[in-house]
């Protein structure tokens, strides 16, 4: 593509930027420049793509439920950002985390100003129509990575468990469990990419015994922990990919008469409003979800003023020490 253009740049005899703007219905091009470059497009099966339809002052927002506080989170985030952008947030939540198509099709006909998914990335043929209606869509937190094109907000997964890991460590603890996300997922394969990266640059071998994959959640971190006090060697620490399976982690050690963090370390991802509330409270990583929230509506904003974001914005997560881990005791 980036060889194509250059060839029309040169034909038309202007820059390849200016020609990436006739092709996106940038405004500022001149009349003359953009008739003559929009000819040379044309003449090579280019399609001029559509300018945006005048605003109608609404952002629409799907979720998959709103029942987490992770969800909520990002949801608030989001509708802060619209409110101080005089805009109205229509919020849709449904329960596939997957198929949002008929949702992308009911706010093409109502019309919008832009969509934010959280989690799911529309299909091919979605995001074509959306695009040739000018209508910017921003995919948060994606469960794969999305097709080039299409504009997403994450957090910094990978370095966020590298820091769980990491801090373990520091701790002293070398046998160090994890309880992993979803691995058909980009974050939950991140994450223990993650924690594995920072295993091995401490030198410290990885058991596979103290891997358990599994899904997010309550249920899993308490089936999880109860597994991993079967094996041969019994962790000292445990790293849940998030603070929800955390929870069920420290629910199975106590009632496996285990303390945290005296006989046992564990720490979370997300930092969740109930993590300092947790007995002890939860040392994780802080996900700024209110920040992606925030940073989709601003990507959709700056699209519509005819700037261009960067592509895929991942923002950065923090450790937050509290009471659940404690050095490796001698």
């Amino acid at each position: 593509m980036a060889v194509q253009l250059a060839q029309i740049a040169t034909e038309a005899g202007v820059s390849i930027p200016t020609v990436s703007k006739v092709l996106n219905s940038r405004p500022d091009v001149s009349r003359a420049t953009r008739d003559r470059v929009a000819a040379v497009l044309e003449r090579h099966g280019y399609e001029i793509r559509s300018r945006p339809r005048m605003a109608t002052g609404f952002l629409d927002m799907r979720v998959v439920n709103l029942d987490q506080a992770w969800s909520e989170a990002i949801v608030r985030g989001a509708a802060e950002a619209a409110k101080v952008n005089g805009k109205d947030l229509v919020l849709a939540v449904e329960p596939d985390p997957v198929e949002c198509d008929d949702w992308v099709m009911h706010a093409l006909e109502r019309g919008s100003d832009g969509l934010l998914s959280v989690v799911a990335v529309p299909s091919a043929e979605a995001r074509r129509q959306l695009a040739e209606a000018g209508i910017p869509l921003v995919v948060v937190d994606p469960l794969h990575r999305v097709p080039e094109g299409t504009y997403s907000v994450a957090a910094t997964n990978f370095q966020g468990a590298f820091d769980a890991a990491q801090h373990l460590l520091e701790l002293g603890h070398r046998h160090i469990a994890t309880i992993t996300g979803p691995l058909d997922q980009d974050n939950g394969i991140a994450r223990l990419a993650g924690f594995q990266a920072a295993l091995q640059q401490a030198g410290v071998p990885i058991d596979d015994d103290l891997i358990v994959r599994t899904q997010y959640g309550v249920d899993q971190g308490y089936d999880a922990t109860r597994l991993l006090l079967t094996r041969d060697t019994r962790p000292t620490a445990i790293f849940a990919a998030s603070d929800d399976t955390a929870l069920g982690a420290i629910r199975a050690l106590r009632e496996s008469d285990l303390r945290v963090p005296d006989d046992m370390s564990v720490i979370g991802f997300d930092d969740l409003p109930h993590s300092s509330w947790i007995d002890p409270p939860l040392t994780t990583i802080r996900q700024p979800l209110a920040q992606m929230g925030s940073a989709a509506v601003d990507a959709i904003v700056r699209v519509r003023s005819g700037r261009h974001p960067a592509a895929r914005t991942e923002l950065s997560t923090t450790l937050v020490v509290r009471s659940s881990t404690s050095p490796l005791p001698d």
